[in-house]
């Protein structure tokens, strides 16, 4: 199969993220999880917007293995020698140059006309390639641009010597459809298409992002930039987790490949969260706390029968221990019946009734049902002991109603089923 690389700029689009700004110890430790993943390429940061991110790319360059290190440039010849000063080190460096070519930043943010727009692309990406062999060349907002301009802006960085050409999505304004067709339309007819990777980079604006970055690789990009958690620029950039799994987990469709380990998504997702101070919403696909946690009676029930009834995806294959179940007055009695055997309890058919009903108006008050309150409604209800202990039980504060009293939490607040 076709492989697609992956491009991850959490360290440089993700920290963008209003109040998102890490420590450059916090920022290595990220750099080294991802080349641990065999993430592809590492967009460590835009060195030119301070010393700290000069220090912190180079600190990446130097200590990262196995991953091509990227760092940031606009067209100046000065952002271009910071870049590289930063990167100098680095085992395989990539300088990534960008310009905007939408007649909308060229008129009211660079003032810049379109024939010198092309000449600076030229320009920039030749005295980059004086540095390292491999050079990425981005159309800032190249979407809302005219496609037969950005042919002549991609052939002139093309025949300036760069290898990687990138499509952005600056501000989440496509859609799918129409990417895919801009893709093509580039790659028909940009001089030297068939020497150079086409790369995207998506903005979820209206939501499309994972979506637009999966139409763009089956329309022939085959780099897809994006950052775990999603994080990035007002909505965030296309969700790494997301397109890497959905690529693997639909490759019937796709027909691509990735290097990723993605069984580090789950350790990386919870890092870049702390050190972000960005916690992960609860129902986010693949790394969310409920992405693998089923609380209908009908889901539980089919998932104690079969997992593929309602998981598509192994929790183990992106680095989640187990599925879970959350108990509530929504769970089915097969589901409640499983944990209380799982926790070590064994019931008669008399014992067992009572303890269901117990539950059942127990739950009608409370959001989630948890091990130590399990426990002592079967006590109460039916007299049973355990006939094995149980796991350790701890007592934490609500963060539910408060007029439904104090919730539990088990070190596994929900029933497990590996």
């Amino acid at each position: 199969m076709d492989r697609v690389i992956v491009f991850d700029t959490t360290l440089r689009d993700g920290e963008q993220s209003p109040g998102a700004t890490m420590s450059p110890a916090a920022r290595l430790k990220i750099a080294q999880m991802l080349a641990e993943a065999r993430v592809d390429v590492i967009e460590a940061g835009f060195p030119a917007a301070s010393p700290i991110v000069v220090h912190s790319v180079a600190e990446i360059a130097r200590h990262v293995r196995g991953s091509s290190v990227a760092a940031l440039a606009r067209t100046t010849a000065s952002d271009i020698d910071a870049a590289w000063e930063a990167l100098k080190e680095a085992e395989a460096p990539r300088i990534h140059v960008f310009l905007a070519t939408s007649m909308l930043h060229l008129e009211h943010k660079l003032r810049m006309t379109p024939e010198a727009a092309v000449v600076a692309t030229a320009d920039a990406v030749r005295r980059a390639k004086k540095y390292c062999s491999d050079v990425e060349f981005s159309a800032e907002d190249a979407t809302r641009s005219d496609w037969d301009f950005l042919v002549k802006v991609f052939s002139a960085a093309t025949n300036a010597g760069a290898t990687t050409l990138n499509v952005p999505d600056t501000v989440g304004y496509t859609t799918p459809g129409e990417y895919a067709e801009l893709i093509a339309y580039l790659r028909e007819r940009v001089d030297g298409a068939e020497n150079v990777v086409f790369s995207v980079h998506t903005h979820d604006d209206l939501g499309l992002a994972v979506a637009n970055a999966l139409a763009a690789i089956g329309a022939g990009a085959r780099q897809v930039e994006c950052t775990i958690n999603g994080i990035g620029e007002r909505a965030g950039n296309c969700s790494l987790e997301e397109v890497v799994v959905g690529l693997h987990v639909r490759k019937d469709v796709h027909h691509v490949e990735t290097r990723f380990d993605a069984t580090k998504l789950q350790a990386i997702s919870q890092q870049v969260a702390r050190a972000t101070r960005m916690p992960v919403q609860k129902n986010k696909a693949i790394v969310g706390a409920h992405a693998f946690m089923h609380e209908s009676g009908i889901h539980q029930d089919g998932m104690l029968k079969h997992k593929g009834t309602y998981e598509i995806i192994d929790p183990k294959s992106v680095g989640v221990r187990q599925t879970k179940f959350s108990l509530s007055r929504n769970s089915g009695r097969h589901a409640v019946l499983a944990h209380a055997r799982d926790i070590g309890f064994v019931f008669d058919r008399k014992a067992e009734k009572k303890f269901l009903d117990a539950f059942a108006a127990f739950a009608q008050t409370r959001r989630t049902v948890s091990d130590a309150e399990l426990v002592r409604l079967a006590q109460e209800a039916t007299g049973a002991s355990l006939v094995r202990p149980p796991g350790r039980l701890e007592e934490v504060p609500s963060s539910g109603d408060h007029h439904a009293g104090r919730e539990f939490a088990s070190n596994a607040i929900m029933t497990s089923y590996t």
